[in-house]
């Protein structure tokens, strides 16, 4: 308080206030927050490259070697040793716990710990038990060789690194998500990173790729070697079981069954794929049964599942480990190599601290056997003081020790005094030295071992191979995948509709004419009377413009798809005929099939799907003295261009109308389909074996080694198995020739035979399950050895040639056939078959290419001939041609 008659001015008020100091909040928080991002970072999320683990994990595993008797321990009791040297919760120990143990590498379980492939949790800590697996104490654990730090409440120890020799990073995977970073490192086969790691010490190159323990199918050709923007691409594995019936065998890495069956009915409940149900019958392997209403192909129902359900995701790996304290991108070929560099520096400190501890024992032996050898103990006997003997005993062993490895130090003495008198007694010279030259074999061994460290290495990582590759076998399959097309298999689940006079198509004109069925994914081509053409994404109702005279679902690159077209360009002008394609397109713009003069319109248009060409008359107004009103004209005869094109003039006079005369036929040379053995689908872009050429008509005759024969439209949606042994192109009056052992008969029968009913797949074979199909050709004449058993007691037969068109004749696909002999067999092989000039193939639509000619009324040419785009070789579609007149 400031009394009334002190003498104070303002100035030296201010002068007494205290100055103020600002500091900014921003700059504590950005403080604190590094602390914590660090610490994520550091201590919780990302995995150290040395020994693979995570804080947490290591933490586990050290507290198990502590408990470690042999015996399980129940979980909570880990957890609670643990939490000594972790400073989070119980639940975050058990969970990671619990994610270590379903590895099934370093930890042996017992009770329910969950299940990787349904998601089913493991049960609570206080009912599962675990211990350490051998190969973990094997590959973990040294003492000698771990570097120890304070634990965080420096009340004891742990490990600041484990001495992990072994890939174990790569082998379990890891992932975590901290402050403004992450990590995913997938897992890896365990006999493929030991291979990896004995080519890296050989200098070999080597490449590993993931595997995962739910299996499926996996494409890692954008692997990227682990680093950020690779991506592997992961499939379930999905079969026929009958022609209604596909089930699923194994799953996607990353999924359950729970969410890959939520998935396939979110699908169907949106229209994208249909089903009928599903059955889950998920045990020990993954079985779910996915059953098809009737008349829909399962092999684009395998297609819309992979790309419309969880039965296909994209992974991207992002390599992030620990090194130094600090964040490191690294790709799994070089944590590999890290980490059997790592292996070898550790193999080589326990060499070394080996070869101590025998060159340790040789001296303290070789000093034994100097000290009770020569007596010097009695030296000791008149000494009063301890100094007296140490010194008694250090002058008598004086004379013998020339040959000793290091001076002998007052330990060394100490520990000789410590011997008792019934040892001594007891001694055995010859013994003592057996003991010795075992050690100095024990001291060479390991010298020679350290001298030659990378082989001593590779015979290490050869051992862990030997006793624990059993069962670690790759699961997931390594194959390349086609990208499918969505649109191509995608259920059609609304109806289109169109009102051509209005000039409106879409989903919602439910009273207007029905045009097909379609998806929501689809896009829409139409064409109008004034010559304009668009195509548009399906909607409820799009306005497109009057008088529409065709509208379909758009195919994108379609080739085969050919337009027929007559036009009159602008109100008075000469009439232009032209065929085009519609290969691509921009969405939502109109393009002008006419020359874009004012008043131009359509004559004639016809949409053909197979590239068909019709004939049609034209018949001209009588206007002056024209003297021909009428003539054919054979589409066939024009060329197919771009849809830019002017076109040929037809008639430079006024046309009254434009009649079809005559159905066409197709005009586009057959399509070559190529059989991609990578992906094991069929293409037409050259990819694999060349198939065949192929029709409208044509068909695939496929056979598999179970017997069962059947012939296929060919389509790129269409899966082959891997039992698959016959596919070519299907000549239905060539014989398929077989060699089957008939189980019940218990003998070997030869049969020819016609597929029958080309829709239907049949077994050709007996139905016993120890039938067995040896061979099949499908050669005009082929030729079989047969090699005979040798029987005991008796000399074995020549083999036999037997020309299988000469055995039997052609019968029915269900007969037995004829026996091929009574003699014991050993094997049967398919030899060259016998020269034959198969009939040549004659079609109809054969057409011969001409030039392009003149089809205006003053033409005298007449031909069928056709002109064809050489590059239209796409696949069949099933929809009709359309023609329209006007």
């Amino acid at each position: 308080m400031i009394e009334e008659n002190d003498d104070l001015t303002n100035e030296n008020l201010d002068n007494q206030e205290p100055q103020e100091t600002i500091t900014r909040i921003t700059g504590m928080y950005k403080e604190w927050f590094l602390d914590y991002a660090s610490y994520v970072i550091l201590e919780r999320a990302v995995p150290a490259i040395e020994d693979g683990f995570k804080p947490v994990q290591r933490r586990i595993m050290h507290s198990m070697k502590d408990l470690d008797d042999g015996r399980y321990n129940k979980v909570a009791n880990i957890v609670g040793h643990t939490m000594q040297y972790h400073p989070h919760g119980d639940a975050s120990i058990a969970d990671a716990m619990v994610q270590i143990g379903q590895k099934d590498l370093l930890i042996d379980t017992q009770g329910n710990w969950g299940n990787i492939l349904t998601g089913d949790r493991a049960a609570a800590a206080r009912y599962i038990e675990a211990r350490i697996s051998k190969f973990g104490l094997d590959v973990v654990f040294n003492p000698k060789i771990t570097e120890w730090q304070q634990s965080y409440d420096g009340r004891r120890k742990e490990p600041v690194n484990l001495p992990v020799m072994f890939p174990l990073l790569l082998a379990q995977g890891g992932e975590g998500i901290a402050v403004g970073l992450s990590t995913k490192i997938l897992s890896h086969n365990f006999i493929e990173l030991i291979d990896a790691s004995i080519k890296h010490l050989q200098g070999k190159r080597f490449t590993i790729l993931p595997d995962f323990a739910t299996g499926g199918i996996a494409d890692c050709s954008g692997y990227n070697d682990g680093l950020r923007g690779g991506k592997v691409r992961v499939r379930a594995k999905i079969s026929q079981l009958d022609k209604n019936t596909l089930v699923i065998t194994e799953i996607p890495f990353g999924t359950t069954t729970t969410t890959l069956i939520d998935s396939i009915l979110k699908a169907n409940e949106k229209g994208k794929i249909k089903i009928k149900k599903i059955d889950d019958n998920t045990a020990a392997n993954v079985e779910i049964l996915i059953h098809l209403p009737s008349g829909l192909s399962p092999d684009k129902t395998i297609d819309a599942l992979y790309a419309f359900t969880a039965c296909e995701n994209s992974i991207s790996p992002l390599g992030c480990v620990i090194e130094d304290n600090k964040p490191l991108f690294v790709g799994v070929t070089e944590m590999l190599r890290r980490s059997t560099d790592n292996t070898v520096d550790l193999l080589r400190q326990e060499l070394e601290i080996r070869l101590g501890e025998h060159e340790e024992q040789w001296h303290f032996a070789s000093l034994e056997r100097i000290f009770i050898e020569n007596r010097v103990y009695r030296d000791i006997e008149e000494e009063e003081t301890w100094e007296g003997v140490i010194a008694a005993i250090d002058k008598g062993l004086q004379p013998h020790i020339k040959h000793l490895k290091r001076a002998i130090t007052e330990e060394d003495i100490t520990r000789l005094t410590e011997i008792r008198i019934k040892r001594i007694s007891k001694f055995d010279i010859d013994k003592a030295q057996q003991k010795i030259d075992a050690l100095e074999e024990q001291i060479a061994e390991v010298k020679h071992h350290l001298a030659n460290l990378i082989a001593y290495a590779v015979t290490y990582f050869t051992r862990l191979k030997k006793e624990y590759s059993e069962g670690k076998e790759r699961k997931t399959e390594l194959r390349a995948f086609d990208d499918v097309d969505a649109t191509k298999v995608v259920i059609r689940n609304t109806k289109l509709y169109v009102n051509k006079e209005e000039g409106f198509i879409g989903t919602s004109l439910k009273r207007d004419e029905y045009v097909c069925d379609c998806s929501d994914i689809d896009d829409i081509i139409t064409f109008t009377a004034e010559g304009k053409m668009m195509v548009t994404k399906v909607d409820s109702k799009t306005f497109i413009g009057k008088d529409i005279i065709h509208v379909a679902v758009f195919k994108k690159k379609d080739k085969r798809t050919i337009y027929n077209l007559i036009y009159r360009d602008g109100a008075k002008g000469a009439s232009y005929i032209k065929r085009f394609a519609v290969t691509s397109i921009t969405r939502d713009k109109e393009y002008d099939l006419t020359n874009g003069n004012k008043g131009s319109k359509l004559w004639y248009f016809s949409a053909n799907p197979n590239g068909e060409a019709e004939v049609i008359t034209i018949y001209l107004r009588q206007v002056g003295s024209i003297k021909k009103l009428k003539w054919d004209v054979d589409f066939a005869e024009i060329l197919i261009k771009g849809r830019a094109s002017k076109g040929n003039v037809v008639t430079k006079y006024a046309i009254k109308s434009i009649e079809l005369k005559e159905k066409g036929i197709s005009t586009l040379k057959p399509r070559k389909i190529w059989f991609d053995d990578t992906v094991r689908r069929l293409n037409v872009d050259g990819r694999g074996e060349l198939v065949g050429e192929f029709r409208g008509e044509d068909r695939i005759l496929v056979i598999n080694q179970k017997g069962i024969a059947k012939t296929i439209i060919p389509e790129v949606t269409t899966h082959f198995d891997d039992d698959m042994i016959v596919m070519e192109k299907w000549i239905p009056k060539k014989p398929i020739s077989a060699i089957y052992f008939d189980g019940e008969k218990e003998k070997y029968f030869v049969k020819r035979f016609l597929i029958e009913n080309e829709n239907k797949e049949e077994l050709f074979i007996t139905e016993h399950p120890k039938s067995q199909l040896e061979i099949v050709s499908t050669d005009w004449k082929p030729m079989a050895q047969v090699v005979f058993a040798k029987e005991r007691g008796k000399d074995r037969k020549d083999d036999l040639e037997v020309n299988l068109e000469e055995f039997i004749t052609v019968k029915g696909i269900s007969a037995l056939g004829n026996q091929l002999t009574k003699e014991k067999i050993k094997t049967i092989d398919l030899l060259d078959p016998l020269p034959y000039e198969a009939p040549e193939e004659v079609h109809a639509e054969d057409l011969e290419v001409v030039d392009e000619v003149d089809v205006s009324e003053n033409s005298n040419t007449k031909t069928n001939s056709a002109k064809t785009n050489d590059k239209a070789e796409d696949l069949d579609t099933d929809e009709k041609g359309q023609a329209s007149m006007f």
